[in-house]
């Protein structure tokens, strides 16, 4: 049995060998057997019917104009698509390296982002902080009766670090260090505890 094990294994590493590996350049098959950046050798070609805006929007001219290269972050754009292209069922399949992402890889962000924010090139993001104009009406007793908490969830980059595709252990601790030693400076209703997910323990 023994040997016959040993034999399998040498077939096996044998027929591995003898497999024909993808000419550089090559469309590739996307899906999980994508592993890391350096398996995006090719255009990742996609099943029919995916419907990630990745797919939609990546053609072939897409990608030979902006394959090997990165954006001032140092954020390949191979690592902007790698998540899209091994995750196949993704709405949207695509992440920017950092802030200047969306100008130098524009004419793939701009399409995905009017798909899916509506949002054009050319728009302005208008804010109003009045929470006075706010169109709140009140819920019912028996829906606010259903309400046992809420959160809200508010998401920011520090503009001297890259985004999560392209971020870095380090630079992902000196982030927490620069942001909790910002927030142990509030005072008054807006002040409050740090707890490190690193040191927290498990009563906290």
């Amino acid at each position: 049995m023994y040997n016959g094990v040993k034999a399998m294994i040498a077939a096996e590493k044998k027929l591995a060998a003898s497999k024909p590996k993808p000419a550089a350049g090559a469309d590739i098959k996307a899906g999980s057997h994508l592993k890391k950046v350096e398996d995006l050798t090719g255009f990742p070609v996609f099943p029919a019917g995916n419907k990630s805006l990745l797919c939609k929007f990546l053609s072939k001219d897409i990608y030979n104009k902006y394959k090997g290269k990165k954006d001032k972050a140092g954020v390949s754009f191979e690592q902007m698509i790698l998540s899209g292209s091994q995750n196949i069922d993704s709405g949207i399949g695509l992440y920017a390296g950092s802030h200047d992402s969306y100008t130098t890889f524009s004419d793939l962000f701009d399409k995905v982002i009017e798909e899916y924010h509506g949002h054009k090139k050319d728009g302005k993001h208008v804010s109003n902080m009045d929470h006075k104009q706010l169109k709140c009406p009140p819920f019912s007793k028996e829906d606010a009766a259903r309400i046992v908490s809420t959160r809200i969830r508010v998401g920011r980059n520090l503009a001297e670090f890259p985004l999560g595709p392209g971020v870095t252990k380090a630079q992902r601790d000196q982030i927490e260090k620069t942001v909790s030693e910002a927030l142990k400076k509030l005072t008054g209703e807006h002040a409050g505890t740090y707890y490190s997910l690193a040191t927290m323990s498990k009563k906290d």
